[in-house]
């Protein structure tokens, strides 16, 4: 783990600034009454900000793991980190305006800041995926580590890319003139019945669930692997710890990776035929049991004594002291990703 000192500054600056917003949007949802398209007009700002926090720490972070590239790297977060805080600045002058900021094109100053956040977006998508396309080709010497990442920031791409389908208008705006073109929520109108704290639909489908979940795999993934070292490092008498072995975390990690992509697709088809999260219809049940089906199968397989890890027990009479001596012949350590 690399010191925080060594993490990307402009991408800690912007996220300290984001825990300042996040702060005051949090004292406007609380003297501020005011309500836009169903939710109080300071919600999301809020979301935004604590969103970005992780997002922008999680990049810093990995962006100090480069072994090469490192230019290339720095200007890549530093276009982040300034698209983002266009984005923050534009969404909240809308919320000081009573202005919604997404999809609205009611005069043309509204449609402009909507193109130019749209811009901001894009320029963020392309900046982060600059840095999947470094961390790639980073040789980092824990491949769990490595894996966890580079799963992490593509599906974190692909969550980011869901937000270029909120951009369309519905079939109810192609067909008349609206000020609001493009919609979070597929088959009913925005602004209706909805979840406390997300905000999300509950009585349509909604693009914000797979944008959140994946987003949310940059900080996710690289979790998982913090908490299997964790483990790994907890002492125990008289016999190896399995997921001490580097190529079992890596077993893990790659199972994870692909349930949570399984999972975001998941969602995203879920969302995309108007269906409520929490009111799934056969079809996504389905595919849900298979896809839990697939994962349990898997961390089964990863979990299990790998052949290398076959090992005598050597004790050393008057001591507790263990002796692990691994028989395989060292060849078959390539069996996974290199």
């Amino acid at each position: 783990m690399s010191s925080w000192r060594t993490w990307h500054r402009p991408l800690v600056a912007f996220s300290a600034s984001m825990a300042v917003l996040a702060v005051l949007s949090g004292i406007g949802l609380v003297v501020d009454d005011r309500v836009l398209t169903g939710s109080p007009i300071w919600f999301k700002p809020f979301k935004f900000s604590v969103s970005f926090i992780a997002y922008g720490l999680s990049l810093a972070w990995m962006l100090s793991l480069l072994d090469r590239g490192h230019r290339a790297g720095w200007w890549a977060g530093t276009v982040v980190a300034v698209s983002s805080l266009a984005e923050m600045v534009i969404i909240t002058g809308q919320v000081v305006r009573g202005k919604r900021s997404h999809f609205n094109h009611q005069t043309p100053f509204d449609e402009a800041l909507f193109n130019a956040m749209a811009v901001t977006v894009v320029i963020l998508w392309l900046g982060t995926l600059l840095i999947a396309i470094l961390l790639l080709r980073a040789r980092i010497a824990d491949r769990a580590s490595a894996w966890a990442m580079r799963c992490g920031i593509a599906i974190a791409l692909a969550g980011a890319a869901v937000g270029f389908l909120m951009t369309q208008p519905t079939p109810d705006q192609e067909r008349g003139s609206s000020s609001i073109v493009g919609a979070h929520s597929v088959g009913v109108p925005d602004g209706g019945p909805s979840m406390p704290l997300t905000g999300w639909s509950t009585t349509g489908g909604d693009l914000r669930i797979p944008h959140f979940v994946g987003m949310h795999a940059l900080q996710l993934l690289p979790l998982l692997l913090m908490v299997l070292t964790t483990l790994a490092a907890r002492p125990r008498p008289g016999r190896p710890h399995r997921i001490g072995d580097e190529r079992t975390r890596l077993r893990i990690v790659l199972v994870a990776s692909g349930a949570y992509a399984a999972f975001f697709a998941l969602v995203t088809w879920q969302a995309l035929r108007g269906q409520p999260l929490l009111r799934p219809d056969g079809a996504t049940l389905t595919a849900a049991g298979l896809i839990l089906a697939a994962t349990a199968a898997g961390a089964y397989g990863a979990l299990r004594t790998p052949t290398h890890l076959k090992q005598r027990l050597v004790h050393t009479p008057g001591s507790n002291e263990i002796d692990e001596i691994d028989e395989e012949d060292e060849d078959n350590d390539k069996e996974l990703v290199s």
